[in-house]
């Protein structure tokens, strides 16, 4: 029993080395990449995107003061002839 207890301590050594390890070469490997991109970004800085200002547009202010009124006559007459077409459907189902 008592060779089967230090086996275990052991195994738990081991372990705890392994993880105290992996801990420290991440950290390690972090603080690294942290330094190294820090001297690049000096030497190579991103690049300015310059954007291109909003074009001010009679459409556009039509859009948001409201619906246009040309779309408003498409909705109306296509709603008109929907229920011109329901309407006789439905009274030549009714006569049948």
């Amino acid at each position: 029993m008592e060779h089967l207890n230090h086996l275990f301590v052991e195994a738990g050594t081991l372990m705890l080395a392994g993880m105290v390890f992996v801990f420290t070469f991440l950290s390690l490997m972090i603080v690294f990449i942290n330094v190294v991109l820090k001297r690049l970004a000096i030497k190579f800085p991103d690049a300015i995107i310059q954007t291109k200002p909003a074009r001010s547009n009679q459409k556009i202010k039509q859009n948001v003061d409201g619906i246009s009124p040309k779309v408003v006559a498409a909705i109306t007459s296509a709603v008109t002839q929907y229920r011109k077409q329901h309407n006789q459907n439905s009274s030549t189902h009714k006569t049948k």
